[in-house]
């Protein structure tokens, strides 16, 4: 077991990043401790790193402990709480705009990202078209039937586990038959390297939706989802997610919710931090 201390350019608001994260009952949230239990797969090795909030919003430090894999373990928790990301520099972007208050009230929340590209394509098809509470629900029945579970935290299964389900499997957790085709279907693109993540990384966010939009069952609104949450892109704003189109109807008193040619021009001035909006709107209404 390793100890190594993590100290970053502040405002960065933990307590409010570990509130969302503990949304996921699959996340293994302490919210007195200020710590999170991390699945990661580094060089083919499962992973377990405790990440602990030791500083302050202006002061962020956080004690990282796991047992090996240490620079690579501290480069991907650096990657998926994105701490190289002054959100200082966001937040004053934001000053100039109708969202000001919303920025003030959510000061640091930072865009934190799921534990690796594949469980968030995953996670995004299991939840397209439900509700949230039972969104969660599927996919924890999902990740514990056919996941891992390690020092009490539970690793997705792999694409090649994945890749050998069958619809019927899955439809005894009560997903949808597409749903389930859908779910297999990117389990053995990825299983025989026709998706390939660390290659995606590299490409614009362009170029790698017009990949994406060839998988069946991958629509905008999981593109979307994956270049935020996935690889932290800076600028996406789902205009057909409902969470945001509620959120905007609340935040600016609309009697009705705005169209999607009202988002287009309310979103103009935020650019080009559009997935910082979209994030401060979901958790007004979260």
């Amino acid at each position: 077991m390793w100890e190594e201390t993590v100290s970053i350019t502040g405002p960065y608001h933990f307590d409010l990043a570990l509130s969302r994260m503990a949304l996921d009952p699959l996340n293994a949230v302490d919210i007195e401790k200020r710590s999170v239990k991390v699945p990661l797969v580094i060089n083919d090795t499962k992973v377990v790193a405790e990440v602990t909030g030791t500083g302050t919003l202006e002061k962020p430090e956080f004690l990282v402990r796991a047992t090996h894999e240490k620079a690579e373990t501290i480069q991907r928790l650096t990657e998926i709480f994105q701490w190289n990301t002054e959100l200082i520099h966001i937040h004053e972007h934001y000053q100039t705009t109708e969202l000001k208050d919303l920025f003030n009230q959510h000061y640091g929340t930072p865009l934190v990202l799921e534990f690796d590209p594949f469980s968030s394509l995953i996670k995004s098809i299991i939840h397209q078209q439900l509700n949230l509470k039972f969104a969660f629900t599927l996919t924890e029945r999902f990740v514990k039937t056919f996941g891992e579970e390690l020092d009490g935290v539970w690793f997705y299964p792999t694409p090649e586990k994945v890749s050998s389900l069958t619809v019927e499997q899955l439809r005894e957790l009560q997903f949808s038959g597409r749903k389930a085709e859908y779910t297999i279907g990117i389990g053995k693109l990825v299983a025989i390297g026709q998706l390939d993540f660390e290659k995606l990384k590299l490409k614009p966010d362009a170029e790698i939706a017009q990949e994406l939009i060839k998988i069946r069952g991958v629509g905008p609104w999981t593109i979307e989802n994956f270049l935020m949450f996935a690889l932290g892109r800076p600028n996406l704003f789902p205009i057909g997610d409902i969470g945001i189109q509620n959120a905007l109807k609340k935040y600016f008193n609309l009697e009705q919710k705005p169209t999607p040619a009202e988002m287009e021009k309310y979103k103009e001035p935020w650019d080009p931090y559009l997935s910082y909006a979209s994030l401060y709107l979901w958790r007004s209404i979260e």
